[in-house]
């Protein structure tokens, strides 16, 4: 499946993100032909971390949130790390953006914690999806209809919304983004 011609945004803060839930899915999609775009709280690099708690790798951004547009992109992918989903959640230009790909029909994937931010973003509400378990009550509180899957592909809402519930799921979030990319009905 070629993502030729198709750019995707993802949003991190500059400070514990999981490692390889930002790593992986934007290799997945370079590898599939797309362009990839990092926008963090600032331009400073991202320090991820492994399993919440050990330093792993730093990735530098393209962008900032606040210099970010929807515009020109076709996705956008908000991965985990409790620190960063923690944080993202409560930032006004994240949750500006993954409700501007929400209102006009685009994709929109979160794993692990990263769902907390449709929860602040009132992206939830009547929903299929999935999570890190624990975020479970806050999605069922915001509406949503919480399941225990690998990754849930719900486009019941107007637009494609893509959720996985942590590192062990990657191949599956990251497969169910390019099909939807593509055009191709998710498995």
């Amino acid at each position: 499946m070629s993502l030729d011609g198709k750019n995707v945004l993802v949003l991190t803060t500059n400070y514990g993100t999981e490692q390889d839930e930002l790593e992986q899915p934007v290799a997945v999609l370079r590898e599939a032909g797309a362009r990839v775009t990092v926008a963090a709280q600032t331009d400073e690099g991202v320090q991820t971390l492994v399993s919440d708690k050990d330093p792993g790798s730093v990735v530098q951004p393209d962008t900032t949130l606040a210099e970010a547009s929807a515009d020109g992109f076709d996705a956008v992918v908000v991965p985990g790390g409790t620190v960063n989903a923690d944080q993202i959640r409560t930032d006004d230009d994240a949750r500006r953006l993954v409700s501007a790909f929400a209102g006009t029909g685009r994709p929109v994937a979160a794993i692990c914690h990263g769902p907390w931010l449709l929860v602040d973003s009132e992206l939830a509400k009547g929903r299929r999806l999935t999570s890190y378990p624990s975020l479970r009550p806050d999605l069922e509180n915001a509406g949503a209809t919480w399941v225990d899957e690998e990754v849930v592909v719900d486009t019941s809402g107007g637009h494609p919304l893509i959720t996985s519930r942590n590192p062990g799921d990657l191949d599956a979030f990251s497969a169910a983004i390019v099909r939807t990319l593509s055009g191709e009905a998710a498995a």
